[in-house]
């Protein structure tokens, strides 16, 4: 059940940085959910680019442990 959680929670994460990230790229102005982070466009680029990373990972390592408990095909 725990690595079922972690799973969607990294999905969660990954959507909606990558919402972010596409749109802080489309329209510069668009700070997004990370708008609070001080630096500017870079600053915020490479947060949502860190932020997209850490769901893809954290999806993947959940989804890898629960295959490996038989949870998965």
């Amino acid at each position: 059940m725990k690595y079922d959680i972690l799973q969607v929670l990294g999905a969660i994460l990954m959507c909606f940085s990558a919402q972010g990230l596409i749109r802080l790229l489309l329209d510069h102005d668009y700070t997004g959910l990370l708008g609070w982070l001080p630096g500017g466009f870079a600053v915020l680029l490479v947060a949502y680019v860190v932020a997209l990373a850490a769901g893809v990972l954290l999806t993947g390592w959940s989804h890898s442990h629960a295959k490996a408990l038989g949870r998965r095909n």
